[in-house]
Formats: structure tokens, C-alpha cells, sequence
């Protein structure tokens, strides 16, 4: 049974980030993605702050949101990392499990990163990540570098605050497109 402490909270600004993005793109119409609870039970709870200080997840979880943007059924993880590289064990296997099970179904899975050392955002679709997962599995490097984060999927903040991650979905779709001609 996996563990929570307050490590868990890591990243939560970055979703805060996206929780805002996604209820403007609902407002606008554009997509409908929520954020998927992971299931926890309280072991400790610390009632004057009233904050939980220990608790064991039920299950394995998915991924962090779910949902379609204009037709395309999107899953995606947003993951932040403070160093040069995107550690791979902060990727699950259960959760490479479901993103390749949501590609089958037609659905576009991908994760969002944040390198917080610079402050720059990244859409890294599911099709690059399996690529440095496979490689792990088979004794290479055990993180993507900074440098193999796709320059044409960039990720920007807007003046408004909203992290427009649809303008990467687009991007990518648009590079797929032209990759099959």
C-alpha cells in the first residue's frame, strides 16, 4: 500500500494552475477537463490546521485529468521537476498502463511539465515519454533531459494567467498530421 505525507502536496501550484485553464476553457467552450481525486484514507489528522498528516492511498490512481476538448478525448499527468531533466520515477506503471489503454481507445495522452528552474512549460505527448520509458526499462537513462523536450511544444502562461496547454494538444496534432503525409 503506497504512502502520502506532505510530499504530496508537491506540484500543487502547477495544478492550481491548470485547474484555473481548465474552467476557462469550459467558460469558453473549448474543453471539459477535471481533475481526477486520488482516493485516500486518513491515518492522522492534525485538527487544529485541520490538514491530513498521514494517509495510505486505496488504490492506484490513473492520471491527474480526464476529460475532451473539442471532440478529442484528452488524459493527461502534469508533473513538475525543480532539476534539468524529468525523473522517470515520478511516472508510475500503472499510469503508462492507462495512457497507452486510453491511446487504443482514440484519446490523446500526454504529460504537461513544468521545469521550475526556468520557470518553461512543456506538452510531452505520450508517444515521446514510452520512448525514454523503454529505454529505462532496458538499462539506459533513467530521466528525459531538458534538452529533448520538443521545442515545437512549448507550453506559455498568458497575460490573463492561463496555461495554454490546447495551443501544445494543437501543435502536436498538427505535426502528426504532416508526419503521416
Amino acid at each position: 500500500m503506497s504512502h502520502w505525507n506532505s510530499r504530496g502536496l508537491r506540484g500543487s501550484a502547477l495544478e492550481d494552475l491548470i485547474n484555473f485553464t481548465n474552467e476557462v476553457y469550459r467558460k469558453r467552450g473549448l474543453a471539459l477537463l477535471q481533475k481526477i481525486p486520488t482516493p485516500i484514507t486518513p491515518i492522522q489528522v492534525d485538527n487544529q490546521a485541520h490538514t491530513i498528516t498521514l494517509a495510505y492511498f486505496e488504490q492506484q490512481s490513473t492520471v491527474d485529468y480526464i476529460g475532451v476538448a473539442q471532440g478529442l478525448p484528452l488524459c493527461f499527468d502534469a508533473k513538475e521537476t525543480s532539476v534539468k531533466n524529468l525523473p522517470l520515477h515520478n511516472i508510475h506503471p500503472h499510469q503508462m498502463t492507462f495512457m497507452e489503454d486510453f491511446l487504443a481507445q482514440g484519446g490523446l495522452a500526454f504529460l504537461l511539465v513544468h521545469f521550475t528552474h526556468n520557470d518553461t512549460f512543456y506538452f510531452l505527448p505520450y508517444d515521446i515519454l514510452k520512448t525514454y520509458w523503454d529505454a529505462a526499462a532496458q538499462g539506459g537513462r533513467k530521466s528525459i533531459p531538458y534538452r529533448a523536450f520538443d521545442d515545437a511544444f512549448p507550453i506559455y502562461r498568458r497575460q490573463n494567467g492561463v496555461l495554454d496547454y490546447l495551443e501544445g494538444v494543437d501543435a502536436y496534432l498538427k505535426k502528426q498530421k504532416m508526419d503521416q503525409k
